[in-house]
């Protein structure tokens, strides 16, 4: 182990034992490193580094049984409870698993590392698999429950466990692009037209890359009508409450570059932590920094099956937080009762 690795390890020692709680991920942003370099301090202790072979690793994930995955960005984290199942990596660009309760889109252009993991606290051990992407950056991890196959994890750390154990990481900076074009530059009419005669939520973001435009600007350059519209961030709070009391059962997408997951059900208990508003349900939690909010809108999509409703939030840099929609399937209608919530706000 090399002097800086070293001494990483040691000002993490000494941050945990003033801060006995720190997450790592706030711990890395307190030292200055990625999450990603400063679990390399752990490789031959609690950290197994795994071969990058990310598609084989996930569709072993199966053999796991019922575990938590968990996708966040820095404002918002989504916790769902599951099994793995019906993987498929065909596409170069996507990978998916579609299932009723593990629901993923994988971009894993952007993953670059993954490794196993093993924390013990007074708790007992908690055992998880962690993908990164080159920035060292959290992609995607998959803790184990108590429902979970120990013995699989075992098994599948054995068969991906990479020849590189080294405790040295590296992270390469991403820069961030959100140039915005004028919006005299931008075809508005056409831009227009085109979103009144979409057939499809897919084709939003192609739609978005053709005219050049960011979403918030394509928010704000939205048709005529109720096509999107800007509202308070306590109304997600309402919303989320009235989904609750409803039983209505929404869509929360949440992700980051390298992942975007998704729970479709009803949710039950709803509250607040702090700045964080939160659902904590047996099988789905959700945290959401309410601070870091800068706009929600609600936006409208024309589709085959009629119009759909989403109601989107955005930081400051404008990249979008979080995404919610009323249960709903291709060939189906959108939920009235989601219209009608939505509304309502």
């Amino acid at each position: 182990m090399d002097t800086i690795t070293n001494t990483l390890k040691s000002q993490w020692e000494a941050l945990k034992a003033e801060n006995p709680h720190i997450r790592i991920r706030n711990a890395a942003k307190e030292l200055g490193v990625s999450e990603a370099e400063l679990l390399a301090t752990q490789v031959g202790d609690t950290v197994t580094r795994l071969k990058p072979e990310f598609a084989a690793i996930l569709t072993d994930v199966e053999t796991l049984g019922k575990v938590m995955a968990l996708t966040r960005n820095e404002e918002c984290v989504h916790e769902r409870k599951g099994t793995y199942l019906n993987p498929d990596f065909s596409s170069p660009y996507a990978g998916l698993f579609v299932g009723e309760d593990i629901d993923l889109r994988i971009f894993h252009m952007h993953w670059e590392k993954a490794f196993a993991v093993n924390e013990h606290s007074q708790h007992g051990s908690r055992k998880s698999l962690q993908f990164f992407g080159k920035d060292g950056l959290a992609m995607h991890k998959i803790y184990l429950t108590p429902d979970s196959n120990e013995k699989a994890f075992d098994t599948l750390v054995a068969k991906y466990k990479s020849d590189n154990q080294s405790t040295n990481e590296t992270a390469v900076e991403i820069p961030l692009s959100i140039e915005e074009k004028a919006d005299s530059s931008i075809d508005v009419v056409a831009f227009r037209e085109e979103w009144i005669n979409l057939k499809d939520t897919h084709d939003f973001f192609g739609m978005l890359k053709k005219y050049g435009v960011t979403r918030t600007q394509a928010l704000r350059l939205a048709p005529e009508g109720n096509y999107a519209e800007q509202i308070d961030k306590l109304a997600i709070v309402t919303m989320l409450e009235g989904a609750a009391e409803q039983k209505l059962p929404i869509m929360v997408f949440t992700g980051n570059r390298g992942n975007i997951q998704i729970h479709t059900g009803p949710i039950r208990k709803t509250m607040w932590h702090n700045d964080w508003y939160n659902v904590m349900d047996p099988d789905f939690n959700m945290h959401l920094d309410m601070s870091k909010i800068a706009q929600v809108w609600i936006v409208r999509k024309p589709t085959e099956d009629g119009m759909v409703t989403a109601i989107e939030v955005f930081n400051e840099l404008g990249e979008i937080i979080v995404q919610f929609f009323g249960k709903r399937k291709p060939g189906i209608p959108e939920l009235q009762g989601w219209r009608d919530l939505v509304a309502s706000l």
